[in-house]
């Protein structure tokens, strides 16, 4: 939040926004998230926890100021699906297993030392080299395939998000409304983060989210789904 630049409120200080995230989570059967507004003129939101119990939701003031009642709600609904269906602990998990690899990489390099050490076995001294290798290519491509990973879980969940949401609001055209917004009316949020950047409910860089002509190498390291392909599957649940 503090990345971000997020500042929390009470109800005195929001009614509206702090009525439809409260009625919202008696929907869903959540407790009340801490509720922050970003100084931003874009419209994007993010949400983060590891449980609902200690979530908290983020929106930008654009958001808030020029998204119709409907679409704001829709908004609201992706996030706090985010956390009743526990992606940040997800997601958390996921780094640490991913993690798991660039460990094994540093054991197979140390292995190296011990097997290649003793001069007087060729066979370990074979193996030693062997497990250099492989601890080799290991560290070169672990931090692609964790980030590669890490990404297509993060898109999958979108969707899931996207889904969850409608099923709250009841009203898919309302979330569907507010993406074609962000699409096209968003420019760069300012205090955006490239490590933050996945929590945000579209890409806060504003890094081609429609992906038109794009291929498949560059949608490989999006932090986002294309817009447009979300905004298609919401409006087949109509």
């Amino acid at each position: 939040m503090a990345i971000a630049g997020a500042k929390p409120i009470q109800k005195n200080d929001n009614p509206y926004v702090y009525r439809l995230v409260e009625n919202l989570c008696i929907t869903a059967g959540l407790p009340l998230p801490k509720i922050y507004l970003i100084n931003d003129p874009n419209i994007n939101a993010f949400a983060t926890g590891r449980k609902p119990e200690n979530a908290s939701i983020a929106l930008t003031v654009g958001a808030v100021e020029k998204l119709e009642n409907e679409e704001l709600e829709g908004v609201i609904a992706h996030e706090l699906s985010h956390v009743k269906n526990y992606d940040i602990r997800l997601m958390t998990i996921v780094i640490i297993c991913v993690g798991m690899i660039t460990l094994m990489a540093d054991f197979f390099l140390r292995a190296q030392f011990i097997f290649g050490g003793r001069r007087s076995n060729r066979g370990n001294n074979q193996l030693g080299v062997i497990l250099m290798i492989v601890g080799l290519v290991l560290a070169i491509l672990s931090p692609i395939f964790a980030t590669l990973i890490q990404l297509a879980v993060s898109r999958k969940r979108e969707y899931l998000a996207d889904a969850s949401g409608v099923l709250l609001t009841r009203y898919p055209e309302g979330l569907a409304r507010a993406l074609e917004k962000i699409r096209d009316k968003n420019q760069p949020i300012r205090r955006a983060n490239h490590a933050t950047a996945h929590l945000y409910i579209a890409n806060p860089f504003k890094e081609s989210d429609s992906f038109k002509g794009a291929g498949k190498r560059v949608r490989l390291f999006a932090t986002h789904p294309p817009i447009d392909k979300r905004i298609k599957k919401l409006r087949t649940m109509a």
